[in-house]
């Protein structure tokens, strides 16, 4: 599947550089607010960058997994909170209203009937995956199915003006679906990549890891399988349509707001079909499920806040996001030294 995702490129640095060294403080000491606005002016290809429409999606799905026992909560969970980001009840909801930010609920495959609702966007491929303990969690058709849809809703956005895409997601069970695709795509121990997700105590995480080593055996993936392949055999249906939307988004060169651990599962995948996309990516924060930091590592990437969170939901997407209107608005709206006729430094 092609997208035609192409480096930004550095055409503009020298300028955005000048412009951003020139603003009245010490050089570099706005940190990595410089850096984060030379990469915004340098996807957006402009001196003045503006961040239009901002949307946080949160992408919800079921997986088979779950009632083996990967999770601390039964698999209602799922559709239980999705009726309450609905009801504007959750966490997301509370940060992304108190930020200005859009909002919208994507069914991917939550094994429940919603109907037509108000902040609801009906992409179902299925009512959830299948076990992957013992067989493929979906088929290639499905696959491609769930990635495509992901990568349709980006578009559309874009077509509607929006520039900033946050992800998030919603899936009891996903932080193992997660931790398998983390374990083979980067090589890290699955020891490393597997947490405690939903609060599981020492005896849950024991057995989620046995029984993710019995998902990884069945599998007997090589280390350098087709990143579809990982998908259709561990990934969610949320998983997959957020690559996808990762992916449609980089296309048509939006800034990525990057949420945790499950969201950069699906940008691992989504980096593997299209390098470049990494380009468009801002990394929110550093969450506290061990797996990231693998993730982190292969991603080269150095988030803007460490709280401790391990919500989802697109919660650290959310809190980063004045940070990254910040960045922007320094850039356009920050005196120069000699706009202001401050003297430089000698």
């Amino acid at each position: 599947m092609l997208f035609a995702i192409s480096s930004p490129g550095n055409s503009l640095d020298a300028a955005l550089l000048d412009k951003i060294n020139n603003k009245t403080k010490p050089l570099g000491a706005l940190g990595q607010l410089e850096q984060l606005a030379l990469q915004i002016g340098r996807m957006q290809k402009t001196l003045t960058p503006a961040l239009t429409s901002p949307q946080i999606l949160v992408f919800a799905g079921d997986h088979g997994a779950a009632k083996a026992g990967v999770s601390a909560y039964p698999q209602d969970v799922t559709w239980q909170m999705v009726e309450n980001f609905l009801a504007g009840g959750a966490a997301i909801n509370v940060f992304a209203k108190h930020n200005g930010l859009g909002l919208r609920v994507i069914d991917a495959g939550v094994a429940h009937d919603f109907g037509a609702r108000d902040g609801l966007v009906d992409a179902k491929v299925g009512p959830g995956t299948r076990n992957y303990i013992e067989e493929p969690a979906m088929s290639a058709h499905e696959c491609a199915a769930a990635l495509v849809k992901g990568a349709e809703i980006a578009r559309k956005l874009a077509d509607e003006g929006c520039n900033v895409l946050g992800f998030g997601e919603m899936g009891i069970g996903n932080t193992a679906s997660a931790s398998l695709i983390t374990h083979t795509l980067t090589g890290a121990s699955l020891e490393d990549c597997v947490g405690r997700g939903t609060g599981l105590d020492d005896a849950g995480l024991a057995r989620k890891r046995d029984l993710l080593a019995q998902a990884v055996a069945r599998a007997a993936l090589p280390a350098d399988a087709d990143p579809m392949n990982v998908l259709a055999e561990f990934g969610g249906f949320e998983i997959v349509m957020m690559a996808g939307a990762m992916l449609g988004a980089a296309e048509r060169g939006m800034t990525l707001l990057i949420d945790g651990f499950i969201v950069t599962s699906a940008l691992l995948v989504a980096s593997r079909i299209a390098p470049a996309i990494r380009d468009y990516c801002v990394f929110c924060h550093r969450s506290a499920e061990p797996g990231h930091l693998a993730q982190l590592a292969e991603l080269h990437a150095d988030p803007l806040i460490d709280l401790g969170l391990r919500l989802g939901e697109g919660t650290g997407a959310a809190l980063a996001w004045p940070l990254v209107s910040a960045a922007v608005a320094f850039l356009n709206e920050m005196a120069s030294f000699a706009s202001a006729g401050v003297s430089e430094k000698g």
